[in-house]
């Protein structure tokens, strides 16, 4: 089933359609079908997210410092005051 409606297109977008339809061979109704049934079903996908790589970076042990007691690294990366 279609509906015939009007629809204001600005110039530039007229002529991508034109263009669009004699590149496929088309007719300007059915390129214009396709290229909003594509916009459409593009805005229902989700955006594709890039994996996210980490690396790790030996940073060493420092002298001094517990690393088992939790407290004593917060007080050194934080200072005495730290809550």
């Amino acid at each position: 089933m279609s509906i015939r409606t009007t629809v204001a297109l600005d110039e530039d977008v007229i002529e991508r359609v034109k263009r669009e339809s004699r590149s496929r061979g088309v007719s300007f109704r059915d390129t214009l079908n396709d290229l909003l049934r594509a916009a459409l079903l593009q805005q229902e996908k989700p955006p594709r997210r890039r994996a996210l790589k980490i690396r790790p970076i030996h940073m060493g042990i420092r002298a001094g410092l517990e690393y088992d007691n939790v407290e004593s690294l917060l007080k050194y990366a934080e200072g005495e005051l730290h809550r």
